[in-house]
Parts: structure tokens; C-alpha cells; sequence
């Protein structure tokens, strides 16, 4: 009888292009992906999704009036230091990128695993 534990499966990597799509539909399939929940292997116990790759995050199909309604927030730890940022900070600042990276975040269950599913992510330009 082998021994399967230390056996690493060989996952197939997923690349999902984004140009011409909306952020939150790009984000909810990336979300499937990385939980796994599109395959049949699926365990809600075990880190069972793959590595996901999106390209093209700087062609985005999202409007001005979508970005200034977007939000993110920032918390310093201190009393008074929670940061409210708007959609268009972030894009100007850090990018699309950004955006993808935090909405899919949130889309993301908040368990343990969430930090292993998020090591999983690509996002190029």
C-alpha cells in the first residue's frame, strides 16, 4: 500500500481573462476557482481548489460611478485609525489589480483556508 499522504497532486492552472468584464464577475469566478467548488473534488475541510491566473486586469470594463460607490476600509489598530478609501484611491494608487484582489478576498470564505486560497492568486496587467 503506497503511501498518499505526502503525495502532492498535480493541479491544472486556471487563466481567466478579464478584458471587457466586470470586476464582480471576474471576482466570483476566481472565488469558485480558488475554493474549488468547480470541481468535483471538492472538500469545504481542505484546501482543494487551484491556482488561479488573471491577465488583462488593467482593461476592466468598470465606470467611474461604480469606483467612487466602492469602498474599502483600513484599520491601524489604534483608536481613530480606521481608514475609509474609496474604489478610485485604490485604482489610481495600487491599480485594477487591487480591486480584483480585494473583492475576491471578500468573496472568499473567512476560515483558516482563506489565507492558503489567497497565496493561490495571480493578477498581472
Amino acid at each position: 500500500m503506497k503511501n498518499t499522504k505526502n503525495i502532492k497532486k498535480e493541479r491544472k492552472e486556471v487563466i481567466i481573462d478579464s478584458s471587457g468584464r466586470t470586476l464582480g464577475r471576474v471576482a466570483s469566478e476566481v472565488a469558485m476557482s480558488l475554493m474549488g467548488k468547480t470541481q468535483p473534488s471538492f472538500e469545504r475541510n481542505k484546501y482543494s481548489g487551484m491556482p488561479v491566473t488573471v491577465v488583462n486586469a488593467s482593461k476592466l470594463r468598470i465606470t467611474d460611478k461604480k469606483l467612487a460607490e466602492i469602498y474599502h476600509t483600513r484599520y491601524s489598530g489604534i483608536p481613530g485609525g480606521l481608514r475609509i478609501l474609496t474604489g478610485t484611491h485604490t485604482a489610481k494608487t495600487k491599480g485594477y489589480k487591487e480591486l480584483i484582489k480585494l473583492a475576491t478576498y471578500d468573496m472568499l470564505p473567512s476560515n483558516k483556508l482563506r489565507r492558503t486560497m489567497m497565496k493561490n492568486l495571480k493578477i498581472e496587467d
